[in-house]
């Protein structure tokens, strides 16, 4: 594994682009829908805090395996690249759908946009400088 402990980041938060770009977003998101989130969080105070954890974590969960669903190749790649189960896929469509609406492979989030090549080329690069094959080839042998 490797130690990256003596390439630090200033903070956990490295140059804070991500952070400044959700709170840029979620302040404008906030006070448009604000006349609708007063009065029910006034109603259920309890709501925001009970939510929050699981919310989150879900989130992160489905955001995660569409991303995965984009860059590996959808079902047959998640399989044959990361070797998940049938089953573990099936759970994870039907609860990205549950939440989304919609199948992985049709949903689109406005603003982020995969570059499947792109991603390729930089994470065969990256692995192979880090795992070389046994014989030699430095490639890895994901199926494309």
């Amino acid at each position: 594994m490797a130690d990256f402990r003596a390439e630090r980041m200033a903070s956990p938060e490295g140059e804070g682009r991500a952070k400044s770009a959700l709170e840029d977003a979620w302040d404008a998101y906030h006070s448009a829908n604000k006349a609708i989130n007063k009065p029910l969080y006034s109603a259920f105070p309890w709501l925001r805090q009970a939510l929050r954890g699981q919310a989150a974590s879900a989130a992160v969960d489905l955001f995660g395996f569409w991303l995965i669903w984009r860059l590996f190749g959808g079902f047959e790649g998640l399989q044959k690249n990361l070797g998940m189960s049938r089953s573990t896929i099936y759970r994870r469509i039907s609860a990205f759908r549950a939440v989304f609406g919609e199948h992985p492979d049709v949903c689109e989030f406005p603003g982020i946009e995969v570059d499947v090549e792109a991603f390729l080329q930089d994470f065969m690069t990256r692995f192979a400088k880090r795992n070389p094959n046994e014989d030699g080839n430095e490639e890895p042998d994901v199926v494309s």
